[in-house]
């Protein structure tokens, strides 16, 4: 069984849409193993990867400015 997200919107968004890493991975084009380590703070997302996961999962509101939350650069 794949981690719980870092994020307790990301965690609801995702729990809420009903889907699983692969199928996130797949709408967004990056690998499953990358999405999970984006998902679980392992990895920085681009602001890109940040947006297109934000897409996906349907999640509007803008982050908090916290180290969780953070970027890097593309």
């Amino acid at each position: 069984m794949a981690p719980n997200p870092q994020c307790a919107a990301l965690a609801a968004a995702k729990e809420k849409k009903g889907l699983s890493y692969g199928q996130i991975a797949q709408q967004i084009g990056k690998p499953e193993q990358h999405v999970i380590d984006i998902c679980t703070g392992a990895s920085a997302p681009t602001t890109d990867e940040f947006n297109a996961l934000a897409r996906v999962l349907g999640i509007t509101a803008n982050p908090p400015h916290d180290a969780a939350h953070a970027t890097k650069a593309a």
